[in-house]
Parts: structure tokens; C-alpha cells; sequence
């Protein structure tokens, strides 16, 4: 049996936050504080796209995500910035040799919220709901759990086959637990375990946590955060120099100078698996034809894009290197435009012309880096730039585009590509077989390995081109410490953070 305990994860977590401190700042105090932090102290954290509601178990996007979860909302088990899985609402759990049974220990003395006790018959419900409920976000995530029963603290899942993915798969929505038949509104409130409560929603502006002082864990170490909504990077500055916000998240990082330059900040690169992902509708015309794909592949200067950037590094597949199954795949692309216009002979193509639709939200810079290649290699290529919402409708919904630029921030997503009713369009059956295989695997270096096989099969494939792996932009302020700087834009864990005067 695999047994996994709070002793042995907080070890884990002390290591990796010694490692992350080195490579990447995951929860660095930078600038270091001066003075004692301050428990009656409000942070205020820049973040950039608003939820549209608040509704964590239906409503798509990560930046419900990315304030809810691990803050508000909490399950069996959690993630750290770098991936690791550890104890949440169960102290430990063990895993039968077969990868059928997975048993967790419920923590005593949770409550939630609204001052209701966390019970064994709440854990039930909630994943049992969230499975039978298909319009919950991420019920098909426990679709091989067959039964979740409940005896005294301890919980148990059984599952009709092994599944590889199911812990990674309870950090996230399909494993929170919320309170059996609330009435809570969840589009405008909340009501969950974590360490902070929703206590204010200006739409158009801010969302407001203050401190749960009845957590059952380690409470918070500020009274109060305030997610300030700000759209445009050059406001966002001058709402920091100004003295307006204490951290700045998602902003083009070639402001690097400009946010440090009065020395109340210092910007932090941390990495993350955020994917900028240039999709190509293939169920149809040139783009189904693998050569045009590859040659658009080999027409995009990758390393021109990291340096426009200022930040992150080259990707040439579906899996980032903070996921199982990466594989440096440089040799499958390598920036040729000769070898692109070749391919575009050998497929026959000339004066082709493509529409790249693109969230509004997102700079010109990732647009014209490709208009300039492509012209490079022969192709026309003419940008949409639209509203999230028309982009959602016509891309992600009714698969109407040519090419797409989204950022995806979710870990450990390749079953995207296993799906061929997804907006990516891409269907081979191998890939398929392969993620099936790897679900199925009761060894993680097993599952991993085939997942590197697949996602090699996809690259090579051209299901896509893959821009850059992002980097989390992180700036810091003086008197703040205990900031996630790993991964934030799919989550932003505020249990440590703290604000001095600096």
C-alpha cells in the first residue's frame, strides 16, 4: 500500500520550498521585510481577468480557480505551486496495491464558513454530486469511481479500473467539498473550509477575502485581500508606484524596470505550466493537411517570441516541464522557413490566407511575431482580436476559427488532446490508446512514460503549435512575504502571505 501523512508532506514542502527559493522564488519574501508582519494588515494583489460569476462548480475559467481553490474552497487533498500533491481536508490516505481503493482520513474540527461542521456525510455528497452532475466543471474527472462511502472519519473511493490521475484530479474542482444542500448562492457568495471569507464582490472592480478566524487549520497571517481587477498592464503600474497595490500578477514583464524602478518592488520569474497555444482547426481545408500545419510550425521563430517576452521559454509540445511526461521536442519544429515554404509546395498551397482570432485581452505582441513570419514563408495571416466571451462562442463552442491564440494555465491537461471533441480538432486514435494507457497505469513513471510517448505522437503530428511556456510575473512589494511566484495565473495560495511595513 502507498500511504501518504502530514508528517511526510510537510517534510516534502520544506524541501521544495528550499529548492523553489533557489530556482524560481515560489514563496520568496523579495523585497525581504524589515519590520515584524502586521496581523491586522490588507494586502492588495493585481490580478487581471474578472469571473464572471463566482459559481466554482459550473462555471469554466481559471480565475475562479485561481482565488477560490486552496483560499476559499478546499478538498481532500491539495497541490503546492511546484505539483505536489499533500494533505488538505484528510490528514493521509492510502492507496491499495491494485490502484481500486483509496481511503482518506478526515481532519476533526472542520467547519465551514457559516459556522456548520464538516461531516464524513458532506465529503460523500459532494463527490458524489459532482460525479452524477454533468454540468458540474470536471464530474467526467470521476467517472472510475464507482462508489464513495463513509465510515466514521474515513472516506473511501472505489474505482472500476485504475486511474492514474485521480488524486492530481481531487486538488482540483472535481474533488472540493462543499456543504450537503446549501443554499448559498454560488454566483455571488461562497461558503467553504479554507482559510479566508468571501466577504465583498464589486463587479467591474475587486473581490474581498478577510480572515477566517474560526480556520480549523493555521489561520491566515493578513486580516484582509483584495483582488483588484485591473485590465490594462501600464494602470496596473501606476496603481503600484502609486502605493495602490502590494503585488502585481500577469503583466508583460518587459515593464520589469519601470515597476522597479523607485525600489518598492522586485519583479519575480517563476515558472509555470501556462501554455501559449496557437491551435489549428484541422477538420477541414488547408489546415488539415499535416504539411501546412508543419510549415506554419517551422515559419514561427519561438526563440524571438521568449525574448519579445521578456520572460518564459521555448515549448514544442503539449506537456510543460513542471507536468509528467515532458520531453524537450525542439527537433520536431525547429525554425526553418526554407523548409517551410517547401512544405507548403509539396502541399500545393499558394497565397494562403489565415485568420488568427484572438482574446483582446492579450498584447499585440504574440500577433504581429506571427503576421511578420508567415508573410516570411508566403501565408497571409489576418487577426480577429474579440471579447473573451465571443472568443469562448465561436472557438471554443462552434469550433468557427482558423487558427487561435489562448494561454492555457491548466496542469496536467493533455487529456485535451485525447479528446477529439475539443476546440483543438485533433483526433488520433494512438494518442487516445496511449492516454488511456497511462489513466490506467498503477506506476507514475509507467503513466508519465506513455504520456511522453503520446505527446511526441501530437508534436509530430503538428496537432498544434506551442509559442512559448510561460513564466508567472510576479512584483513583489517591500513589507510582503509569503507570496506564491509558481504558477499563479491557475493558482494563488494566500494561507503565508504577509505584509509588514516594510
Amino acid at each position: 500500500m502507498l500511504r501518504r501523512t502530514a508528517l511526510a508532506a510537510a517534510s516534502l514542502l520544506a524541501a521544495g520550498a528550499l529548492l523553489l527559493t533557489a530556482c524560481t522564488g515560489s514563496a520568496t519574501p523579495s523585497p525581504s521585510a524589515t519590520s515584524e508582519p502586521d496581523p491586522d494588515a490588507s494586502a492588495v494583489i493585481r490580478l487581471v481577468l474578472e469571473p464572471s460569476n463566482l459559481d466554482i462548480r459550473q462555471t469554466a475559467g481559471a480565475a475562479l480557480d485561481q482565488i477560490l481553490v486552496d483560499n476559499v474552497y478546499q478538498g481532500l487533498v491539495a497541490r503546492t505551486p511546484d505539483q505536489e500533491i499533500v494533505p488538505s481536508l484528510a490528514s493521509d490516505w492510502t492507496i491499495s496495491d491494485d490502484g481500486l481503493t483509496y481511503t482518506f482520513t478526515l481532519q476533526e474540527g472542520v467547519t465551514f464558513h457559516d459556522g456548520q461542521e464538516l461531516t464524513p456525510e458532506d465529503v460523500v455528497w459532494s463527490l458524489e454530486t459532482r460525479k452524477d452532475t454533468a454540468e458540474w466543471s470536471d464530474s467526467a474527472r470521476l467517472a472510475n469511481v464507482e462508489s464513495i462511502t463513509a465510515d466514521g472519519q474515513e472516506i473511501t473511493l472505489t474505482l472500476t479500473e485504475p486511474d492514474s490521475s485521480l488524486l492530481w484530479n481531487l486538488t482540483g474542482r472535481a474533488g472540493l467539498i462543499l456543504k450537503q444542500d446549501d443554499t448559498v448562492d454560488y454566483q455571488t457568495a461562497a461558503n467553504g473550509t479554507g482559510p479566508f471569507v468571501l466577504t465583498d464582490w464589486v463587479q467591474g472592480d475587486s473581490i474581498t477575502f478577510a480572515r477566517n478566524e474560526d480556520y480549523w487549520g493555521e489561520k491566515a497571517q493578513v486580516a484582509e485581500v483584495v483582488f483588484d481587477y485591473i485590465p490594462t498592464d501600464q494602470a496596473a503600474v501606476n496603481a503600484a508606484l502609486a502605493g495602490e497595490v502590494d503585488v502585481l500578477t500577469g503583466f508583460d514583464a518587459n515593464l520589469k524596470d519601470q515597476v522597479e524602478a523607485n525600489g518598492d518592488f522586485t519583479v519575480e520569474l517563476g515558472k509555470s505550466t501556462d501554455k501559449g497555444t496557437l491551435a489549428f482547426n484541422q477538420a477541414s481545408g488547408p489546415l488539415a493537411d499535416k504539411r501546412v500545419r508543419q510549415a506554419i510550425r517551422q515559419a514561427i521563430d519561438h526563440d524571438a517570441i521568449v525574448e519579445a517576452l521578456a520572460s518564459g521559454q521555448t515549448q514544442y509540445g503539449p506537456i510543460p516541464e513542471l507536468d509528467p511526461g515532458y520531453e524537450d521536442l525542439s527537433d520536431v519544429a525547429p525554425f526553418d522557413p526554407e523548409a517551410a515554404k517547401t512544405l507548403l509546395a509539396d502541399a500545393g498551397v499558394e497565397d494562403l490566407t489565415l485568420t488568427l482570432t484572438i482574446p483582446n485581452f492579450y498584447s499585440t505582441t504574440i500577433p504581429q511575431i506571427l503576421v511578420s513570419n508567415l508573410a516570411d514563408v508566403g501565408i497571409t495571416l489576418e487577426v480577429d482580436s474579440v471579447d473573451f466571451s465571443t472568443w469562448l462562442e465561436n472557438v471554443y463552442t462552434k469550433k468557427d476559427y482558423d487558427l487561435s491564440f489562448v494561454l492555457h494555465t491548466e496542469a496536467r491537461d493533455f487529456e485535451n488532446w485525447a479528446n477529439p471533441d475539443y476546440y483543438f480538432t485533433y483526433d488520433n486514435p494512438e494518442v487516445q490508446d496511449l492516454y488511456a494507457q497511462s489513466l490506467a497505469a498503477t506506476d507514475p513513471d509507467e503513466a508519465a512514460e506513455l504520456l511522453k510517448q503520446a505527446a511526441r505522437i501530437v508534436s509530430e503530428d503538428a496537432g498544434a503549435d506551442w509559442l512559448y511556456n510561460g513564466a508567472s510575473v510576479v512584483a513583489v512589494g517591500t513589507g510582503i512575504s509569503g507570496i506564491p511566484t509558481t504558477n499563479v495565473n491557475e493558482r494563488l495560495n494566500l494561507a503565508e502571505l504577509t505584509k509588514s511595513d516594510g
